[in-house]
């Protein structure tokens, strides 16, 4: 029944990973909601002051004989006025930090898409390491049972079966551990893409399927201009430079329209005028100092970002050439001419040609040449998963 189940199960590709895991990953979720929150800020920035009511009422009382008493009221209208070079700044520091928030938002995402696609490679490295285990533990088995039958015919010493026993036990011991290994994959995997992953999936990739970068002038143009946590220290530089502007424009007096009506028994007087706040003794001096401040800190921050992407990117794409230079060369002749060596020694040792021990050192070498393939295609995909990280070229869109 299991069996069965798991055919019907369908293989996943690194594509359908990432688009499980960016709809129902609820981090990702939760960070687009910033995005939301930032595009509300733009509406709170850009709304217009309340005006205020003022009514008052009581008793009018003379004190001479030709006043005559009554009830007293007053009403007070006074609208604040948005000047225009105040406003402007305000939502400009709005809109800069929505910028902030979206650059901040792909790069999150960006992070978890790198966490999501190591873990796939993990996965692959690990299956590729179980297979390679069982098959050294078949082998193993198969060669323990010819020492063993040339022992009891007197053929081979028992040391050499003792010898064997050693070994198989090794590669079974190692079969078991990749097995382990490969069940740890998958839990972190299926926990970076989320519950949309079932527990018995299966994938269709290769370790080696890793796909070809362009060269690195081109790389480090898209760099400059799609890197997240460029465009977020740039939209940061420009928040704080709107913010300065505005911290400024708050040294211009604030202005207000007022309109009164004031009734008395005698009389019903109307006023209508504008209300000025003289920025006498407050000339702003503290929050127009910090701003400034805030913008040479966003500055340096963003001439040290470039510089310290750029340099990441190098390293990223020489690690990729080195990966592939080392997978190249151990696919194209290394790992064969190990495997080729260790038919030789078997047949060797099948018609008695070549000791036990010359055999396990055949095996040896292949199996440490499998090894470092799978090492180098490993550090292969963590490159490109890395120069990914690094540019983040567009693709996932923020609602």
């Amino acid at each position: 029944m299991s069996a069965s189940l798991a055919f019907a199960q369908p293989a996943y590709d690194l594509p359908h990973l990432e688009a499980l895991a960016m709809e129902s990953s609820r981090a990702v979720l939760a960070a687009r909601d910033q995005v939301t929150a930032a595009r509300s800020a733009i509406d709170s920035a850009g709304a217009f002051a309340n005006p205020e009511v003022e009514f008052l009422a009581g008793t009018a009382r003379s004190r001479g004989a030709a006043g005559n008493p009554g009830d007293a009221r007053s009403l007070t209208l006074t609208q604040p006025l948005d000047m225009p070079w105040r406003r402007v700044a305000r939502i400009g520091a709005a809109e800069a930090g929505l910028d902030v928030t979206v650059a901040a938002t792909r790069a999150f995402e960006a992070d978890i898409l790198a966490r999501l696609r190591m873990r796939y490679f993990e996965v692959l490295r690990r299956q590729v390491e179980l297979q390679n285990a069982l098959e050294d533990a078949a082998l193993m088995d198969d060669v323990r049972s010819r020492i063993a039958l040339r022992v009891e015919v007197g053929e081979a010493p028992r040391f050499e079966l003792i010898k064997a026993d050693a070994e198989m036990l090794m590669a079974r011991k190692t079969a078991q551990a990749a097995g382990f290994r490969v069940e740890q994959s998958r839990s972190l995997l299926r926990q970076a893409v989320g519950n949309a992953l079932p527990a018995d999936f299966t994938l269709s990739g290769r370790l080696r399927d890793v796909p070809d970068l362009p060269p690195l002038p081109g790389l480090s143009k898209q760099l400059a201009e799609n890197s997240p946590d460029l465009a977020r220290a740039r939209a940061e530089m420009r928040r704080a430079q709107r913010q300065l502007d505005f911290e400024k424009a708050q040294r211009w007096p604030n202005l207000a329209l007022k309109a009164s009506v004031d009734e008395d028994p005698d009389m019903r007087t109307s006023k209508f005028g504008v209300v000025v706040s003289i920025p006498l003794w407050d000339r702003r001096r503290g929050p127009v100092g910090e701003a400034a401040a805030q913008l040479a800190r966003s500055r340096n921050e963003l001439e040290a970002q470039e510089f310290s992407l750029g340099q990441a990117l190098q390293v990223a794409y020489q690690q990729y050439e080195i990966a592939e230079a080392q997978v190249t060369a151990l696919e194209g002749g290394i790992v064969k001419q190990a495997q080729a060596a260790l038919k030789v020694a078997e047949s060797a040792y099948r018609f008695g040609e070549r000791g036990f021990l010359e055999v396990l050192d055949a095996q040896r070498v292949y199996r440490a040449a499998r090894s470092e393939l799978i090492a180098a295609a490993y550090e292969l995909a963590a490159a490109w998963v890395d120069i990914e990280r690094l540019r983040a070229t567009p693709g996932e869109k923020t609602e």
